[in-house]
């Protein structure tokens, strides 16, 4: 059983920067961010497929660095520019295997419990 560990989330204004990190006890393929804010659907941020590459949502393209570590098994999200409506849960997640561009809940196996990400205006 894989387990993911994060951390790095805090309060910041906005325009500020963040950094998470998420560490996974065991190798998997694909490992990225996802977020849940009040009252809203989880939805996918940034994710590395396992063909190495990286996908981001519309809203932070620009503004959002994932970089993964395979040495490591970590997997960090730079978030610079941050906004207010950044302001979520965010989740690390994990799979053995996922398709390019799986930013969809279902296709991870894996969650790291998740850290609060608070941007203030």
């Amino acid at each position: 059983q894989v387990q993911l560990v994060e951390s790095g989330g805090g309060s910041v204004q906005a325009g500020g920067s963040l950094r998470l990190s998420c560490t996974s006890s065991g190798y998997t393929s694909c490992m990225g961010w996802f977020r849940q804010a009040p009252g809203k659907e989880r939805e996918g941020v940034a994710i590395r497929s396992s063909d190495g590459t990286t996908t981001y949502t519309d809203s932070v393209k620009g503004r959002f660095t994932l970089v993964r570590v395979y040495a490591k098994n970590t997997v960090y999200l730079q978030m610079n520019s941050l906004k207010p409506e950044d302001t979520a849960m965010y989740y690390c997640a994990a799979a053995v295997f996922c398709a390019r561009g799986a930013m969809y809940f279902s296709a991870y196996n894996y969650w790291g419990q998740g850290t609060q990400v608070t941007v203030s205006s």
